[in-house]
């Protein structure tokens, strides 16, 4: 029994469907800025690492800014997490072997020395089994990071904060974060302009 070896129009048809949404998913993630890091687990996470891929549409407004402060001040932790919420997605993040979920807010700032800080908020998707055992990371519903963007690889540096909240010090009167676990420190982040921009 002789087997025919050349490929079916239903193969060939397959593989040209796959090529084109390779190709428009690359001119995607080329018309905006992409972040790309390792994040490295610290103390009771130390040895774990996994990838981070940070998709920027757009930075958020000072309006927005303004209104996460004002909702934190007149609600709490709670008010800001609804505000957050209400938010239009401004970026996507992707961690190894997710699809990942919207960012909310995204802030640039300019820092003196040239380099760029940017800060990213959003409402963290709650794992069914958090849900379901009602357990303390349910708390925690917001996830953050902290980017440092240098010019140079090997100078940028960052933090993730997979699950936090903000609490305000009665003390101090400082707005400050409290995350659940350990912070990731990001390692060997490389930060990608669309074209117009570089």
């Amino acid at each position: 029994m002789k087997i025919d070896r050349r490929p079916s129009w239903m193969t060939t048809l397959v593989l040209t469907a796959g090529l084109l949404l390779l190709c428009s998913l690359w001119g995607f993630a080329a018309k905006y800025e992409t972040i790309e890091a390792i994040a490295m687990g610290q103390s009771t996470q130390l040895g774990q690492r996994f990838n981070v891929t940070i998709i920027i549409y757009e930075f958020s407004s000072d309006e927005d800014q303004k209104a996460l402060a004002d909702a934190f001040n007149a609600a709490g932790p709670h008010g800001m997490f609804y505000a957050v919420t209400k938010m239009g997605a401004k970026g996507h993040m992707a961690i190894t072997g997710t699809l990942g979920y919207d960012i909310n807010y995204i802030k640039e700032f300019k820092q003196p020395d040239g380099s760029r800080k940017i800060r990213l908020v959003t409402d963290r998707p709650l794992r069914f089994g958090e849900v379901w055992r009602d357990s303390r990371s349910t708390d925690y519903n917001l996830s953050a990071a902290e980017i440092i963007i240098t010019g140079e690889k090997k100078t940028n540096s960052g933090v993730l904060m997979p699950a936090m909240q903000l609490k305000l010090n009665k003390e101090t009167n400082q707005i400050e974060v409290e995350a659940f676990d350990n912070p990731w420190k990001l390692l060997d982040i490389v930060d990608t302009l669309p074209k117009e921009k570089e």
